[in-house]
């Protein structure tokens, strides 16, 4: 039991990562207000300036934090991020002014942006061709830490709107106990490497990138498929409203169900798939569920349908892990925490430009004056992204098949 702490440890980190995302939603409105003493229209605007803070900070700070657990090791990466956690959700949970609970916020997007390091960890520890499974779980806990966070904001958020934030304070804490008990580094020293300020920013590590003539093509696959999949977290109130009427109740059912089919799919399905199929498969596979849930939204109209639609849905899950395998594959090891901070920052702008984006195409297909009312519009859009992905994934280059001993390729 003891030899699995570790991987304990590392999923409920990416969890409370994730969690840090929703937990502040369903109660920030009312934190707001209580604050800034304003109405709820400028509790909105000032949510935006929260959220997106948060996601570019994780944009930025991605490869920075990989880069620096290349060369200092996962173990310390990991403690410190998780003790800068707790404390800032304990200052936000005091915040007594704007400006400090957007600080709050901009330090918590930094210190939540150790996705990277915890995949790295598994990178080290896996051998390459069960990584697939391996970052499924990862992304398993990712996904249930952003349904669980809503949830939690709202359960707590009787009690007040600082509550959620004591209480995510408190589970920080609670697991950087257990890390410093049971977890080990996983980076030996020869796979260390200096740290380079150059290649510890977004672009930075773009540029070093080059150097791999197929990353850059499945990196533009994954933010592609990203910014698809963020259509949900983007418009799924929104859209239920407007297409079903759905209450708050039966749109946090629908979250919940879509979040239990999620980890289902990335925690236990995706490995046995990648076993089967291999990762190229699986990631058109993936796409192709993707496609298909993405057209029976976009044109629907009845909400128990939609809600039949879920598991297909959370099926597209599979894409994701299985791209991360292949470039995990295809890089040097004492660089994967390095890549891993690609992958972070990859999602930062995805769920920074997802949400302006799906949020604009449904304001434009569900305006009074409109010619068209479409709630299901930006999962069109989506559609056209994942068809997009597919195309590329598609035309990427092959490496090529190593010859036998009289030079020839094998058939």
């Amino acid at each position: 039991m003891r030899t699995r702490l570790p991987l304990v440890f590392i999923l409920t980190t990416v969890m409370i990562d994730a969690m840090g995302i929703g937990i502040i939603i369903p109660v920030m409105p009312q934190l707001i207000v209580e604050i800034d003493g304003g109405t709820l229209s400028n509790a909105a605007l000032w949510g935006g300036v929260l959220a997106s803070s948060f996601a570019v900070m994780q944009f930025l700070f991605g490869p920075l934090i990989g880069n620096l657990s290349d060369r200092f090791g996962r173990r310390p990466i990991l403690l410190t991020s998780l003790a800068v956690m707790a404390a800032d959700y304990l200052v936000m949970a005091l915040a007594g002014s704007m400006w400090l609970l957007l600080l709050g916020r901009i330090v918590g997007g930094i210190a939540g942006a150790t996705h990277s390091t915890a995949a790295a960890f598994i990178a080290d520890t896996s051998t390459p061709e069960k990584r697939g499974a391996g970052f499924g779980l990862v992304s398993a806990a990712f996904g249930l830490g952003f349904v669980l966070g809503p949830v939690i904001g709202g359960v707590l958020g009787d009690l007040g709107p600082r509550a959620p934030f004591w209480a995510a304070a408190a589970l920080a804490f609670a697991n950087l106990v257990l890390g410093l008990a049971v977890l080990p580094e996983s980076l030996t020293p020869a796979t260390r490497r200096a740290f380079s300020l150059r290649r510890a920013n977004p672009f930075g590590a773009l540029a070093q990138i080059r150097a791999h003539p197929a990353l850059p093509r499945l990196l533009t696959v994954l933010l592609l498929a990203q910014l698809a999949f963020n259509v949900y977290p983007a418009i799924w109130s929104y859209y239920t409203t407007a297409a079903f009427g759905w209450d708050p109740a039966m749109i946090g059912v629908s979250l919940a169900a879509f979040g239990i089919c999620m980890a289902v799919v990335q925690g236990g399905l995706i490995g046995r798939v990648i076993d089967r199929l291999g990762e190229g498969h699986t990631v058109r596979l993936g796409l192709g569920f993707a496609v298909t849930a993405f057209l029976i939204l976009g044109l629907v109209t009845d909400g128990a349908l939609a809600l039949a639609f879920v598991p297909i849905a959370a099926l597209a899950a599979m894409t994701v892990p299985a791209l991360h395998a292949i470039m995990s594959r295809d890089t040097a090891a004492n660089a994967q925490g390095e890549l891993q901070g690609l992958f972070s920052s990859t999602n930062a702008l995805a769920m920074i430009l997802s949400p302006l984006m799906m949020t604009w195409v449904f304001a434009w297909a569900t305006r009074p004056d409109g010619p068209v009312f479409l709630p299901g519009a930006p999962f069109l859009a989506a559609l056209a992204l994942c068809l997009l992905a597919l195309a590329l994934f598609q035309a990427r280059p092959r490496p090529r098949p190593a010859r036998d001993p009289q030079g020839r390729f094998p058939s």
